[in-house]
């Protein structure tokens, strides 16, 4: 028989008879519905009665077995912003960064004055949302809330079931990285770092792949989260074009990207483009480019750094060339195309601004484009 610790409840057997019982504290209302017990991990092959340390606006249930079942009551605690419980009969106790366990054992403790060898059990009901931080090739860098699904969890559980059967109920990896925008184009997947704080201090480094993940389906690389962790995915220093292209149809990228081509193309404008297109597909994708103006030998490809500066290229672009950094480079978020105009489509705009005169009416004198431009475009 249980109890599940209450506010107006007598507890039998005392050990010593307090001369004046703390006040206690009108705890959460219990949901209506049954809530069925999973396990929760935070790493391949740790249960939460290891892992999880309890935290500000987790909600328990506390029980104490072996008592009169006329005192069974159906009562749920919500861990208070200052990392403390408050309960009947003892008050005010501390569980910031306990685990279950050790959350039970210090209750069994405190409620030992009262009670001759109390057997107390802490069941998570609904875990608090995570804060964790994403940064390094994410589109989105920072620290975001990441909710959980809401599962009791009972130390009966953790010594029956695996992570397997209940890890889809908390958050992993790659879901963070998918609310921080997806990565980007120069992702490193294959050494992904998570930086866990310790409850005592300090921190612990976790090593991912989540390359692997992707070719060969390991789920050992998509772990589960922990309040507190921080996601790091470092730069690439070299990737190639189906690398490239895997990651861009993955769940780790954004659906699109955002891209601006401005200049001498049929329809100028913000594309939204998939993660793994070229500076080609966009320009095609803009109409491609403007007949007897476009120069071709002439795109500037403007990039806006995540650290703030601005990089400019100058390219010669080849419409039949494939995924190549020096003729077609993969864009990136925010890039801007600018295709600029042929030096006789500047003379021509330059006449028909100063003098009225467009540059076209010379356009039957033989020879005359290339007296003005003989080298081209």
């Amino acid at each position: 028989m249980s109890i599940a610790i209450g506010a107006t409840c007598s507890l039998p057997v005392f050990a010593q008879t307090p001369e004046t019982a703390p006040p206690a504290t009108s705890p959460v209302s219990p949901s209506q519905a049954p809530v069925e017990p999973v396990p929760i991990t935070t790493a391949p092959g740790t249960q939460v009665g290891e892992a999880y340390t309890l935290g500000a606006g987790d909600i328990i249930r506390v029980d104490i077995f072996d008592v009169a079942p006329e005192l069974t009551l159906e009562q749920r605690y919500t861990i208070l912003p200052d990392g403390t419980l408050n309960l009947p009969w003892v008050g005010s106790v501390a569980v910031n960064g306990l685990t279950l366990k050790q959350a039970a054992d210090v209750l069994s403790a405190r409620y030992s004055r009262f009670i001759r060898n109390p057997v107390i059990t802490v069941s998570l009901l609904a875990p608090r949302p995570l804060k964790v931080g994403v940064i390094g090739e994410v589109n989105r860098p920072g620290s975001y809330i990441i909710s959980v699904i809401s599962n009791e969890v009972t130390q009966q559980s953790l010594n029956q079931r695996t992570a397997s059967e209940g890890g889809n109920q908390w958050p992993r990896v790659s879901q963070a990285i998918e609310t921080a925008g997806g990565v980007t184009q120069i992702a490193n997947l294959r050494e992904i770092t998570i930086r866990r704080p310790r409850v005592s201090g300090g921190e612990d480094l976790i090593s991912l792949n989540l390359w692997k993940f992707l070719r060969e389906g390991d789920l050992n690389q998509d772990i589960l989260l922990r309040d507190g962790d921080t996601i790091v995915i470092p730069k690439a220093t070299k990737m190639d074009a189906a690398e490239m292209t895997q990651i861009a149809t993955s769940k780790f990228s954004p659906a699109t990207i955002s891209v601006s081509v401005v200049g001498e193309v049929m329809a100028p404008g913000t594309l939204n483009l998939k993660p793994n297109a070229t500076l080609n597909q966009a320009i095609m994708t803009a109409g491609g480019f403007r007949g007897g103006r476009a120069s071709r030998k002439k795109i500037d490809l403007i990039r806006l750094n995540p650290d703030g500066t601005v990089t400019r290229r100058r390219l010669s672009v080849d419409l039949d060339q494939n995924l190549n950094d020096d003729r077609n480079p993969p864009l990136r978020n925010n890039d801007i195309v600018v295709v600029n105009p042929t030096f006789i489509a500047k003379v021509n705009d330059f006449l028909t601004t100063a003098i009225g005169a467009p540059l076209t009416i010379f356009s039957g004198i033989s020879g005359f484009r290339n007296i003005l431009f003989p080298g081209g475009n």
